[in-house]
């Protein structure tokens, strides 16, 4: 792939870009993370606004952008924030919908080059459903370019009236380097004590414990896993709403589950799992699926979203919301060490498809690169 420079060829130099993060969630905003990193890295300077606690947790200033603190939507001054920081920008790049949105009305009279990239799909029942298909409208009609994550996110802009909608590059931040522990064979035995699965398969669940994400069908399928013998052990690891109505139900039903909160040791609780459990009804590029192939560890997952396009062949997929076809497929699985060995291989191969950190920053600056090249006079 050939370089692309952040020197403009008619002089412009170095080129000036702000991304606009909302309250960001943990994809986007490693993902803020990662573009800036590898921006500044090209010559690019890059101005980050999002939440000071969003800096705080992603360290947009430690990889040599500028940080503004802009509040979230919410916040009546948010969009004067943004609009200031915004002044001096020869393109701006908002990443979800409610950044996006807030970012059009900062620039509204702007002649200002406006990138969205779309993570995920924002989701609502009701009237709130309705207000968000608006604001959808607004932000593809208002955007040079929207990115999307998946191509049915794509396909979605497209139909909602996006002028020029493009697949994104979007990798797992740090896919520059092998992820996963150092000594995998040494850690795995010391993470399984802790989490007290000893002499039992360990399957691990990562995710906000949002009703979306399908732990309500997880535990249903935690029944049928209740009588083989040894028992498996369910972990989920994160935080949300209905902590307290699932943990309720652990007890009562006496379930072979832990909750066990938010965790930024991922990679070591995959290096401890015998599979990896995906049950949400929506998912854009998963990147819990992305760190389960990259770790080898064989995933089931539901077939919603963008996850299909994502694992490919190398997860076993089941329909959102049937606890007995995820029990069976877990069950099918513990019980095939040939099934678990080629998915794991398949894995490998997927995620060496998937793009890395620097093909990522070369296609967002590809883009850049079109929007703020000079226009030949006629």
């Amino acid at each position: 792939m050939t370089p692309v420079s952040s020197h403009s060829p008619h002089g412009r130099s170095p080129l000036r870009t702000v991304q606009v993060l909302g309250g960001g969630n943990a994809a986007s905003g490693a993902h803020v993370r990662s573009l800036a990193a590898g921006l500044v890295a090209r010559g690019v300077r890059v101005t980050v606004c999002a939440p000071a606690e969003a800096d705080h947790t992603y360290g947009f200033t430690g990889v040599g952008a500028d940080h503004v603190h802009v509040p979230r939507s919410s916040d009546p001054g948010a969009v004067a924030a943004l609009r200031a920081a915004c002044t001096n920008a020869d393109l701006v790049h908002a990443h979800g919908l409610h950044a996006s949105f807030r970012t059009v009305l900062a620039l509204s009279g702007r002649h200002t080059p406006l990138v969205v990239t779309w993570h995920d799909r924002a989701r609502a029942d009701g009237p709130r459903a309705h207000f968000l298909r608006v604001l959808e409208r607004r932000v593809v009609k208002a955007a040079t370019v929207v990115l999307g994550t998946t191509s049915a996110l794509v396909d979605r802009a497209r139909r909602t009236g996006a002028r020029d909608a493009r697949l994104a590059a979007v990798p797992l931040p740090g896919t520059r380097t092998p992820p996963g522990p150092e000594d995998p064979d040494r850690l795995r035995p010391k993470v399984r004590a802790e989490l007290g699965a000893m002499g039992r398969p360990l399957l691990i669940a990562v995710g906000s414990l949002e009703r979306h994400r399908g732990y309500s069908t997880l535990l249903d399928a935690a029944h049928a896993w209740s009588r083989l013998d040894p028992v498996p052990l369910v972990v989920v690891a994160g935080e949300g709403p209905l902590r307290g109505e699932l943990q309720r139900r652990i007890e009562d039903e006496e379930l072979p589950v832990r909750l066990i909160g938010r965790r930024d040791d991922v990679p070591d609780l995959l290096a401890a799992a015998d599979l990896a459990l995906l049950p949400s009804r929506w998912e854009a590029r998963s990147p819990f699926a992305q760190e389960a192939l990259h770790a080898r560890v064989p995933l089931v997952a539901t077939d919603a979203g963008g996850i299909p396009e994502l694992v490919g062949d190398a997860a076993e997929l089941v329909p959102y919301g049937n606890a007995r076809a995820l029990a069976d497929a877990v069950v099918r699985l513990l019980d095939d060490p040939d099934r678990r060995e080629l998915l794991k291989e398949r894995g490998a191969r997927q995620a060496a498809t998937w793009p890395t950190e620097d093909e990522t920053v070369a296609q967002v600056l590809s883009v850049y690169d079109e929007l703020t090249r000079p226009r030949p006079l006629i």
